[in-house]
């Protein structure tokens, strides 16, 4: 069996009709036995399932995507599970292992940046009464890179495909990721969108070869913690809520059905209190970027 993920920097990117990769797994006996990334060669939705069932994939794991992409990929015979987030290698697990939970069509373009699907301890909580957002900035939530909107720059790089290796800390030095210890750059679209603000800014008029440090504000990364998006539910009247714990990650549903990713922050006997924004949110950033190549 063969499953592709929609694939950026280790992520599931959470627009497929925009994925620029998919991370490919080969499965025996319910284990993943080796994996690859590919190109998508293509944009679109009739493209990229046409791409998808010429290399075999029995199974394509995403975020976002659409009514017309799910009817594509149902005519190609590739089994469908939208609604991903997270490390791509995490997502493929918990789909073996049965946790990973299909939304089916889950994007309707709003562009609020909805991170959609389910997460290691396997809660679906269904929905809740109160209205609440992301709690993203207007770049989007971070990792959902589809949905954000193309950054009003300019530079030698724009329009380009970029790889690009890095290492991010936070400002008391402590590394949250690191595209060298993965062995493999970063590959996106410079000023497409698909990166937060101020990394896709600093790459726009890098050299190849060129190494550059930049610190970038939580404007220009994942936004400001949004505090409207940390709300309370009466446990009661959310089945399943019961079974979580403070710290937990879960996936509720706002108005229209769509899911979005939260934190449990605090619980009582009666409620618990979710944090729907991005666990970037607010905070300051430090990127080492080394541009590898453009094409």
């Amino acid at each position: 069996m063969k499953i592709a993920v929609t694939y950026e920097n280790g992520e599931v990117f959470q627009h497929f009709g925009h994925t620029e990769n998919f991370k490919v797994y080969e499965v025996e006996d319910n284990k993943v036995v080796s994996s690859e990334v590919i190109g998508s060669n293509g944009s679109g939705h009739g493209a990229l399932a046409t791409m998808l069932a010429g290399n075999g994939i029995d199974v394509l794991i995403c975020g976002g995507i659409g009514g017309g992409a799910q009817t594509a990929l149902m005519e190609k015979g590739i089994e469908l599970c939208a609604g991903a987030s997270g490390n791509t290698d995490e997502a493929v697990e918990a789909y073996l292992r049965g946790e990973l939970i299909n939304t089916g069509a889950n994007c309707d373009h709003h562009g609020e940046g909805h991170t959609c699907g389910s997460h290691e301890e396997g809660h679906t909580c269904g929905g809740h009464d109160e209205e609440s957002s992301c709690g993203s900035s207007e770049e989007g939530c971070g990792g959902c890179a589809g949905c954000h909107s193309a950054p009003a720059f300019e530079g030698k790089n724009v329009g380009k495909t970029c790889r690009t290796h890095y290492i991010g800390t936070f400002n008391d030095g402590t590394e949250f990721d690191s595209s060298y210890k993965r062995g493999e750059p970063l590959e996106f679209v410079c000023g497409a969108g698909m990166m937060i603000y101020g990394y896709d800014k600093a790459v726009a008029n890098m050299e190849v070869g060129e190494k550059l440090d930049i610190h970038l504000m939580p404007e220009e990364a994942y936004g400001k913690a949004n505090p409207d998006a940390i709300f309370d539910v009466n446990i009661k009247e959310l089945p399943g809520s019961e079974n979580l714990n403070v710290g937990d990650h879960a996936y509720l549903q706002n108005e229209f059905g769509q899911p979005f990713a939260v934190k449990v922050t605090e619980k009582d006997e009666e409620k618990i209190t979710f944090d729907a924004n991005h666990e970037m949110a607010g905070k300051e950033l430090n990127f080492t970027i080394e541009l590898v190549e453009v094409k």
